[in-house]
This record gives C-alpha cells, sequence and structure tokens, in this order.
C-alpha cells in the first residue's frame, strides 16, 4: 500500500514538473541582433533587441520625449570595444557599456552606462554614466519599420553609428588610434633590429605607401622584401612606390615583372593592376 502511495505521488509530481516546464515556441516580438564590426584595429561589438513599428506612432508616444530609453526592446542595447574610442571628440575607455538614449524632437541624448545588465532603463542613475553627448535628430524618409543599428562609412581610423526608426535617425562617430600603434610594432619590429622577414618588410612598407610616409623608406624595405622572397604582389607593390617617386621607366619594368609572376600564378587581377599601371606611366 505504502508503495502505491508513493508511485502515485511521483505521478503526480512528475506531471506537475512537465506543465511547470512546458512552454510554446514562438517568434520574440522584437529578435535580438548580434553586430561585430573590425574598425581598424579596434573590434566593435553591438547587441541589442529590435522593436517593429507596427503601425504605431514611435518617438513622442511610445517612445516618450525627455526620458531615459533602453534604445530598442527587452534589455539595454550595449555596445563593447576592445581598445580606447573617441565618441564625437570624446574619450571613452574600452569596455563593455549599455547604450542609452533620451529622445527629443530636435536633440538626443545619448548615455554610455557602466550599468549593463539592467531590464530595460528600470534601475538606471546617471550616476553610472561613462559618458553623455548630444546629438541632432534627423527626419528621414521612406519609414523605417525595423528599429535599425548599424556601422557606416568605415575607415581605418573610425565609424559612424548609425540609429534608425520610424521617421527619426541619429547618428554618432566613434573613432580609435591606429597609427601610434602600428608605429611603435614597426620601430620595434623592423627599425630597431634587422629581421629576416621578408613579410614584415612587405607590410611595413605597404603601410607607409598607403599613409603617405617616407617613400624612400618605403622603397628601401619593399626592395629587401623582393629580394629575400619575390611575389608578384610584392614586386607590384614596389613598382607602385617607384612610380609615385617619380622612377617611371623603373616602375615600367618592376610592373612587367610583376605581370609576368601574375600571369605564371594565373592571377588575372594582379595582370589587370599591371597593366593600368604600366599604361598610366606611358
Amino acid at each position: 500500500m505504502k508503495t502505491k502511495k508513493m508511485l502515485f505521488l511521483a505521478t503526480i509530481l512528475s506531471l506537475v514538473q512537465l506543465v511547470a516546464f512546458a512552454q510554446i515556441n514562438m517568434p520574440p516580438a522584437s529578435p535580438n541582433s548580434k553586430v561585430a564590426q573590425q574598425m581598424g584595429l579596434t573590434v566593435l561589438h553591438l547587441d541589442y533587441s529590435r522593436p517593429g513599428k507596427k503601425g504605431r506612432k514611435i518617438f513622442g508616444e511610445l517612445v516618450p520625449f525627455g526620458q531615459v530609453w533602453r534604445t530598442g526592446a527587452n534589455n539595454p542595447s550595449t555596445l563593447e570595444f576592445d581598445t580606447d574610442i573617441r565618441v564625437n571628440g570624446q574619450a571613452l575607455p574600452a569596455g563593455k557599456y549599455a547604450l542609452y538614449t533620451i529622445p527629443g524632437k530636435k536633440q538626443w541624448t545619448v548615455i554610455f552606462s557602466k550599468k549593463t545588465e539592467l531590464w530595460g532603463a528600470m534601475g538606471y542613475s546617471a550616476e553610472d554614466d561613462a559618458l553623455r553627448i548630444q546629438v541632432p535628430a534627423k527626419k528621414q524618409k521612406p519609414v523605417v519599420e525595423t528599429m535599425t543599428i548599424q556601422f557606416m562609412d568605415l575607415s581605418d581610423t573610425g565609424a559612424t553609428v548609425n540609429l534608425s526608426w520610424d521617421k527619426t535617425q541619429i547618428e554618432f562617430r566613434i573613432e580609435s588610434e591606429v597609427d601610434p600603434i602600428v608605429m611603435k610594432q614597426i620601430r620595434e619590429l623592423l627599425i630597431d633590429q634587422q629581421p629576416d622577414n621578408p613579410g614584415l618588410y612587405f607590410q611595413a612598407a605597404n603601410y607607409y605607401f598607403t599613409n603617405d610616409k617616407d617613400l624612400n623608406t618605403a622603397l628601401e624595405w619593399i626592395t629587401k622584401s623582393v629580394d629575400q622572397d619575390a611575389k608578384y604582389y610584392t614586386v607590384h607593390l614596389k613598382a607602385k612606390i617607384q612610380a609615385k617617386l617619380g622612377m617611371d621607366d623603373e616602375a615600367i619594368a618592376t610592373a612587367e615583372r610583376s605581370k609576368a609572376m601574375a600571369e605564371e600564378a594565373k592571377n588575372p587581377d594582379y595582370v589587370g593592376l599591371n597593366d593600368r599601371l604600366i599604361e598610366s606611366l606611358k
């Protein structure tokens, strides 16, 4: 009898647990989006939920003016980066921040908060702010149905963060240091020592060429790279540096060498690059 009672109780407990854990799998009202973006030497991680307009008037009604907003739905949006950056010219240390905003008719306040684990804006305190900036609110057409945050106008040193929803958009610029970090590496690996590594010489020469630094030094480095281990792309870079230094005859001869190597490697892209460089120098 006792055994039957125990079996009965165990069955009832199992049914209660099954009911308690039963769920209906449905699409979220505001789906989550995770974006990872390389910006120069910095990696940006954006995590946010994307609510839809769904026939509603958004700013000034669903999202009131003058109040702290989680900038999306569910948890507040977060932005994380692994180097120090500047936001519209203001310094912000590397880390993870909740991205709160205070929408207004003509201007928004964008807040980077150190408190990243809140639900919505409940518990938000200005004491946790790491940075606040003011940005203009712009009208846009057509209407954006789903709230979107994206990285635009990427360069080696920066990106524009654009938020758009309904008929409104805002944006701000983030920037990071690149040149001091790269130059420190070049000093340590090439200038302070004489490495036996053609790849390092190629990288340094390409950086100098791309960033309008000392072209004579760039030519010295790329020559070392080519002499040690010639590739059609390293020889092509040497031709471009020679051309930029006004050494047209030498550049044409070097480009012809690069073209022949590219043809042998069956790389039509570099064949075309060399053809165009040669034509520009004639």
